[in-house]
């Protein structure tokens, strides 16, 4: 842990929340506040200019001037070249899992919804103290070879482990195309370009047709759905699966756990 104070931005437009936070941190000794504002666009400046340890960033900003959201704040440091990724927290009063999905995707480190019992601005910098500890993520600089296998390996052990819990047997050759489908996906996903459809990929990959890799990927997922609990279906499978056939399309499937495992692994590998 550094021996300096952990420098933060608020970016918020409710007067009393911004002096509540204030009225906090100067009770703390390793917080330094090198900025508050309303607004997203003066957010970045800050950002850009200061380069803040954290981040307590408001999802709305309605009295500011901008765009009135905090959401684009995350799209823009995806942007901006910034070696070191600070610690962000969103602070909101949307009680949304859509929402909250994306502002974890995009960025966000931690999520508080502000109507909820234990919110406080004391809860809020404590958590991002303890974030601190953290480390962070480089995010303009090349990966080394070594870090490439390894971030292979995570997220080839975490689809394997998904795909256990639901019971898609190893020895099946749609698990094959399964796992390399999603690991596919995930990368493909961090890509401006894309190669292509996943189906395609794995065509050119095993040089076999579209219609025994799809049928293959459809055989694994129905074993699946015979042999597992409906506990543990419901349990690891939260998606909404048609009532009409009552397991997933190898498509829905492999896009589940593509966005599973993306939100997982991006706070891994951090």
């Amino acid at each position: 842990m550094s021996n300096k104070p952990m420098t933060i931005l608020l970016i918020e437009d409710n007067i009393d929340e911004c002096n509540a936070f204030r009225k906090y941190i100067n009770t703390v000794e390793d917080i330094q506040l090198i900025g508050v504002t309303d607004s997203d666009i003066e957010g970045l400046k800050y950002i850009k200019n200061s380069m803040p340890e954290g981040i307590i960033l408001d999802l709305e900003l309605h009295k500011g001037k901008g765009s009135g959201t905090g959401l684009g704040i995350l799209d823009s440091l995806k942007e901006m070249k910034l070696k070191i990724k600070p610690k962000i927290i969103v602070t909101t009063n949307v009680f949304s899992e859509s929402v909250y999905d994306y502002v974890h995707e995009n960025g966000a480190d931690l999520v508080f919804y502000k109507k909820q019992a234990n919110y406080s601005p004391e809860s809020v910098i404590n958590t991002l103290l303890i974030l601190r500890g953290c480390k962070s993520r480089i995010i303009n600089e090349d990966f080394s070879v070594e870090t490439l296998e390894e971030r292979k390996n995570i997220i080839s052990s975490k689809i394997n482990a998904e795909l256990d819990l639901i019971g898609v047997s190893s020895h099946l050759q749609g698990r094959k195309y399964l796992h390399d489908a999603i690991y596919y996906l995930i990368e493909e996903d961090n890509k401006k370009e894309n190669k292509g459809t996943v189906i395609q990929y794995l065509v050119n990959l095993y040089k076999r047709s579209n219609s025994t890799i799809t049928r293959a990927m459809q055989n694994a997922i129905l074993h699946a759905w015979r042999i597992s609990s409906i506990e543990d279906l419901t349990t690891h499978y939260t998606a909404k699966i048609n009532y009409e056939t009552g397991i997933p399309t190898p498509t829905e499937f492999m896009y589940y756990y593509k966005d599973k495992i993306k939100q997982v692994i991006s706070n891994q590998l951090v």
